[in-house]
């Protein structure tokens, strides 16, 4: 059967089937044997038969077309893969701690990464280790695979990971897990300790980096000169050179010999404790030890000279290093600029910067960052702006970005803005990012001189970019800087640009009243009273003052486009925040508000105009209480003509007394006579006579008896012509007892018209 099999190999091209061959290319001859009975096969010795060799053929052709096949795809390996079915190339570690930083641990996740690792190797765990986004999948990694028996956690796994947790200030894990060692069987060493050490060190805990070192005797953990160090270096951190110079005499107690890099750390502690006389001891032991001093202790020394201002010993230090062969390194020279800065010797600083570059000594960050700050404090700009662009030229980016706003600070302090504009320009070109105080010194200074072009191509790029909303900016643009700006561009009819500046410092939560008022005088000015109205409405619900002038340019604005109503509501808010506008303007307001038709709207701007004691504009008050009785508001007049009357500024009611009578609106002049009997006001006789003569003609006898009885009886007319008339009248329409009682009180106040009218003046004379 086997022999059947075989004897019919397929013939199809690869590339049309190429599935068929990769299935068929799988199978050999010794697998096809397998179906095929023992005495079916055929011995060696016998003669070629025809159906094996067709088989051999077979089956050599099936391998010419596998090595076609291999040689196709190494072809196509670096060809371009068609969409949806590109290759991972994507290692397994970094897979596993992509899925661990996408998803949350889990089961399923657990089970997602069984799915694709067959074994947990030291390798692959190691790498998985390190190669965490984080310590917490460290961490849950790192249980897992030991919990789940994948993998049991050698010296190198444990020590990685109580790096991470130290690394990350999860101590507690990190101690748990180094004491845990030997339960596991696997045996701890003084390196795992010294890492613990120096972990708690970093975060500001002695006591405990002193209980793991004394732990390690417990512990049977042999201690050497390396665990020493690491206590000295955490003891000294945070100043505590007592216990540093006691576990030094322990050390020398237990037999245990300090190194060059030992005095090295406790010359460097006790300098920096300030603890001057007993680093320079140690310094002498060290030498008495038969200990030579390298280029770091020299570097230390010279350090703690600068710290108590000894140059000159530094100096002698530093010429010591030299005569010994001990080339200064960077770190040395750097050392010194810093000591010959800190004293005021700047000249001596740039000796040093120029011969360190002679020795082929490159310059760091950290030299500039020296250097730079004592040029512009000792006003030696020129040179400062030398040594900033050699740092630019040489693609030096500073750790500390303070020395660019020294430097632009100290340029503009010195006039010359071109240089300063370069520093900013540096920043740029060193990628280093600039933030809205950068731009703010610029600005001011470029208003100061009134170049107001540079400064607000500065302004657009500082809003194009959003410098002002980085959340990561530290330092925030002055008053000073951005308020000329605003002033500026508010007096020159560019208040848009000026707003949408300001509200990016409004995000940052600036809240400057010159500011505010500055875009509120620039939109009246420009004619945008509605967003002149809406700044007013922030300031408002934030709590900032808002200036008189502000307002009145608004109120102006609104009466020029045509909207008296609107300015009447910013007169009334200006009211309200305790402004008083002056008399011209509440007359602006009420003449256009009146000439628009809105007679009620004119009156509440009187009243308040009243109210706030300004008695100007009493021609304008005269035609308002006109048009407020013509229009039928007769309650709301007189109310208004009470409230000037008890400012002391009443108007001429004989004036609207005629006019109400020539007018026909008797109503409105019977009532406003009325009031003015009430009040005992001086009239002419002739005023009494038009209102009498036109209720008489219009019908209204009862009215006109009734006005004309209170002035008889306040002493006032007897003589008018038409009281017969009216008597008449009265007859006629049937009151003929108000007739007779009018009759009478005429005839009987001639003979006392003379007493009770001087009894009347003398009253409204009072």
């Amino acid at each position: 059967m086997a022999c059947i099999s075989i004897s019919k190999p397929y013939h199809l091209r690869p590339r049309v089937y190429p599935n068929v061959f990769r299935i068929q290319s799988s199978y050999s001859l010794n697998l096809l044997h397998f179906f095929s009975s023992t005495h079916d096969q055929i011995p060696e010795a016998t003669a070629p038969n025809p159906d094996r060799v067709q088989a051999e053929e077979g089956t050599r052709m099936n391998q010419e077309l596998e090595q076609r096949q291999s040689q196709s795809h190494s072809q196509n390996q670096n060809q371009r893969f068609p969409r949806g079915r590109r290759r991972n190339t994507e290692k397994l570690e970094d897979l596993i701690c992509r899925m661990m930083a996408n998803r949350a641990w889990t089961t399923r996740l657990q089970n997602s990464i069984r799915g694709l690792v067959p074994v947990f190797d030291h390798n692959l765990v190691y790498n998985v280790l390190h190669s965490a986004k984080n310590s917490e999948h460290a961490l849950q990694f790192f249980r897992w695979v030991e919990r789940s028996g994948l993998f049991n956690h050698d010296r190198e796994t444990h020590m990685k990971m109580i790096e991470i947790l130290g690394r990350a200030s999860k101590l507690n894990h990190a101690r748990c897990i180094l004491l845990d060692m030997p339960q596991k069987g696997v045996e701890w060493d003084e390196d795992m300790f010294i890492v613990l050490i120096d972990s708690y060190g970093k975060n500001g805990i002695v006591q405990e980096s002193v209980k793991i070192f004394d732990k390690m005797q417990e512990l049977g953990v042999q201690r050497s000169v390396k665990s020493y160090d690491a206590l000295f270096k955490v003891i000294f951190r945070r100043g505590r050179y007592m216990m540093g110079k006691r576990y030094f005499n322990k050390m020398l107690k237990e037999g245990i010999a300090p190194t060059k890099h030992t005095y090295n750390i406790m010359i460097w502690g006790f300098f920096l404790s300030l603890r001057f006389e007993t680093a320079m001891r140690f310094f002498e032991d060290m030498q008495s030890r038969g200990i030579s001093p390298d280029v770091i202790t020299y570097n230390t020394m010279i350090n703690g000279y600068n710290r108590f201002k000894k140059m000159d010993e530094a100096e002698k230090l530093f010429a010591e290093m030299k005569e010994k062969n001990i080339e200064p390194t960077v770190i040395s020279y750097t050392t010194m600029i810093k000591g010959y800065i800190g004293v005021e010797r700047v000249d001596d600083a740039l000796r040093l910067f120029e011969e360190m570059k002679s020795f082929n000594i490159k310059p760091n960050d950290v030299t500039f960052t020296t250097l730079i700050p004592g040029l512009c404090d000792a006003g030696k700009m020129a040179e400062a702006q030398i040594v900033m662009k050699e740092m630019v030229e040489k693609f030096i980016s500073p750790k500390d970005n303070s020395i660019f706003m020294k430097l632009l600070t100290c340029q503009c302090e010195s006039g010359d803005l071109e240089a300063a504009a370069d520093v900013l320009k540096a920043m740029i070109r060193l990628s280093i990012p600039t933030e809205a105080a950068h731009y703010g010194i610029l600005i001011e200074n470029f208003c100061k001189v009134e170049m107001f072009d540079r400064a607000i191509k500065l302004l657009d790029k500082l809003v194009e970019k959003d410098i002002i909303l980085r959340p990561q900016i530290s330092m925030h643009m002055e008053a000073s800087a951005y308020n000329p700006m605003i002033q500026h561009l508010c007096h020159h009819g560019q208040t848009g640009k000026a707003e949408v500046f300001f509200r990016q410092l409004m995000k940052k939560g600036v809240l400057d009243p010159s500011a505010f008022n500055n875009l509120i005088r620039g939109h009246s000015k420009e004619g945008n009273p509605d967003s002149a109205f809406e700044i007013i409405k922030i300031m408002g619900r934030r709590g900032v003052p808002k200036d008189a002038d502000a307002y009145k340019l608004l109120v102006e604005s609104y009466l020029r486009k045509g909207e008296p109503a609107d300015a009447k509501t910013a007169l009334d808010s200006m009211i309200e925040d305790g402004h008083l506008p002056d008399a011209l303007l509440f007359r602006s307001v009420m003449e256009s508000v009146f000439e628009d038709g809105r007679v009620q709207t004119a009156s509440r701007v009187m009243k308040s105009m009243v109210e706030k004691g300004v008695k100007e504009n009493m021609d304008l008050v005269a035609k308002i209480l006109e048009a407020l009785f013509m229009r039928g508001h007769v309650e709301e007049a007189l109310g208004r003509i009470d409230l000037l009357m008890q400012n002391g500024c009443a108007p001429t009611f004989d004036s609207l007394l005629s006019a109400l009578s020539e007018k026909d609106k008797t109503i409105a002049a019977l009532k406003l006579l009325d009031f003015c009997l009430e009040r005992d006001c001086i009239l002419d006789v002739s005023s009494y006579e038009k209102v009498l003569d036109a209720l008489l003609a219009g019908g209204k006898t009862l009215n006109a008896y009734s006005i004309l009885s209170k002035i008889l009886e306040k002493g006032g007319i007897s003589d008018w012509k038409s009281c017969e008339d009216l008597i008449a009248s009265l007859n006629q329409e049937g009151n003929t007892k108000q007739a007779d009682i009018l009759s009478r009180m005429i005839r009987g106040g001639e003979t006392a018209q003379g007493s009770k009218k001087g009894k009347k003046l003398a009253a409204v004379s009072s």
